[in-house]
């Protein structure tokens, strides 16, 4: 099995990138995302009210980074610190050698490469530090900017489940990629 260690804080680059911590100074920016209905409309969670809310989504994320679960970084370009979007390892199976992924990017930044870059950093991460053999990441069907972005990685479908989750009132389904360490 895996032994997953995110002491200290694994800051990554790529070529224009950081992906880092997410600390309390970007809780106008957590905000601005998980409070925007647009934004989440592909994630099954719950919205922000405030920016209490967010700190403690900020304070839980990294909690449970230091309990090794999950891992969120933060997205900012190297010359700006401003939060652009996060990106994270989640339902992490180090038994099993696999990890979920997961992301969200602000409006203002979408069409710029950005997640891809970014999701770059986070295989090479995820294969050859972490010792990961496969990702997956989890999406609503009607999210093609975030399938898009997977078959570019070459993520593949594994599969289409219909109605397996329950959010708000309404079955929803769910599309599966992933991606095995080349």
């Amino acid at each position: 099995m895996l032994k997953i260690n995110f002491d200290p804080f694994p800051v990554l680059e790529s070529e224009r990138l950081v992906l880092r911590e997410v600390v309390p100074a970007d809780v106008e920016e957590v905000f601005a995302m998980r409070s925007d209905a647009e934004i989440m409309k592909y994630i099954p969670r719950p919205l922000v009210k405030n920016t209490e809310d967010a700190l403690e989504y900020i304070s839980t994320t990294d909690k449970s980074r230091k309990e090794n679960t999950l891992i969120n970084w933060g997205i900012s370009f190297k010359n700006e610190p401003k939060l652009l979007g996060m990106i994270c390892l989640i339902r992490m199976q180090p038994e099993n050698y696999r990890s979920e992924v997961g992301y969200i990017l602000h409006p203002d930044a979408q069409g710029k490469g950005i997640i891809n870059e970014a999701l770059g950093a986070l295989i090479d991460y995820s294969f050859n530090v972490l010792k990961f053999h496969s990702l997956e990441a989890v999406i609503d069907p009607d999210n093609h900017a975030s399938e898009k972005v997977l078959l570019r990685r070459n993520f593949v479908k594994e599969g289409h489940f219909k109605e397996n989750c329950f959010y708000e009132g309404k079955f929803l389904d769910s599309v599966i990629y992933s991606l095995i360490k080349p």
